[in-house]
């Protein structure tokens, strides 16, 4: 009796961060849409298991490594939506002064080390944090987040080798969505498997279904046991699908109309719902209780001030 009631409240706290993540993320696609938020976002709709499942594994004061997708992230491990959502529309009141935008987003206060920009530039600085921990002699692991593409990238395979080499507390997830902006990782890739690169490190890597958050959940809860006990790292690969494309702008036609549909026939929402865990009542009280919040954080930013010219130069380091 008491597993099943230990899994309706885990069911109910991962769908309310899932939906809270795809409700954050439309609504930075309608601004974006009417011409409100300078640049550009790369939405996390479609890929909310694995923000949700992953940050479930860790506590409070641990650390997650991002990426330019990187909303879900920040929503998964916490962060202000209110702030977040003004740091988007480029606001003072936001997370980075309205100096960073979408692509660099950071919470400290939550363990976020930063949205990061660059491709695979958010795994050494997700390592560095690991070594520190390990430096400090606390129990503090940290999860480093990446797209397929960064795979390929050298700062991945210089960052898993000194974090197997010294035994760092470090969760490295690959969320394999299957393109990098318009490339498909299954052309410039021998091996389409990604977590079988851990082979030439020595440590574990696992493939899971990344909308499945359950399965998400219990594979990074076991690295990070491992982690947290001295065991060291583990790669584990998410295997999962962005709705749209590369980012805001890109209309996604490299993709067939039916590959992007059979994905969206086992989002991660709805895949929860079918679970049965969850009663009709239960879940449309977690979304009045979500759209509210949306509603307050877009009032938010919507009502906050952009920054004064005098801020131009505060915060600028050269």
């Amino acid at each position: 009796m008491g597993k099943k009631n230990d899994n309706v409240e885990l069911a109910k706290r991962f769908y309310s961060v899932m939906y809270r993540i795809r409700r954050f993320e439309e609504e930075v696609f309608e601004y974006y849409k009417r011409g409100l938020m300078p640049g550009l976002a790369h939405l996390y709709l479609g890929q909310e298991a694995v923000a949700a499942g992953a940050c479930a594994a860790l506590q409070e004061d641990d650390y997650i490594g991002s990426t330019h997708r990187g909303h879900g992230h920040l929503v998964a491990r916490g962060a202000d939506l209110n702030r977040m959502m003004a740091e988007i529309l480029g606001k003072e009141t936001g997370y980075s002064k309205g100096k960073g935008g979408s692509m660099h987003i950071m919470a400290m206060d939550k363990g976020i080390l930063g949205a990061n920009g660059i491709v695979g530039g958010g795994i050494p600085i997700a390592v560095g944090a690991a070594y520190s921990a390990k430096y400090r002699k606390t129990s503090q692991v940290t999860i480093a987040f990446f797209g397929d593409s960064a795979t390929n990238e050298g700062t991945f395979h210089e960052s898993i080798n000194i974090a197997a080499a010294w035994d760092l507390p470090v969760i490295f997830v690959i969320e394999n969505n299957l393109y990098g902006i318009s490339t498909d990782i299954r052309k410039v890739t021998k091996e389409h498997q990604l977590s079988k690169r851990a082979i030439g490190y020595g440590i574990p890597g696992v493939t899971v279904d990344g909308n499945d958050v359950f399965a998400v959940y219990e594979e990074c809860e076991k690295a990070v046991k491992r982690a947290r006990g001295g065991e060291g790292p583990t790669l584990i690969e998410c295997t999962t699908y962005r709705w749209q494309g590369h980012h805001v702008g890109d209309p996604g036609e490299y993709r067939s109309a039916d590959e992007v549909a059979s994905w969206r026939a086992v989002e991660p929402i709805g895949k929860l719902e079918k679970h049965g865990i969850l009663s009709e009542a239960e879940v449309a009280e977690i979304k009045a209780k979500i759209e509210e919040e949306i509603r307050v954080a877009c009032k938010f930013a919507e009502d906050s001030p952009y920054p004064s010219e005098a801020e131009a130069y505060t915060d600028v380091f050269v």
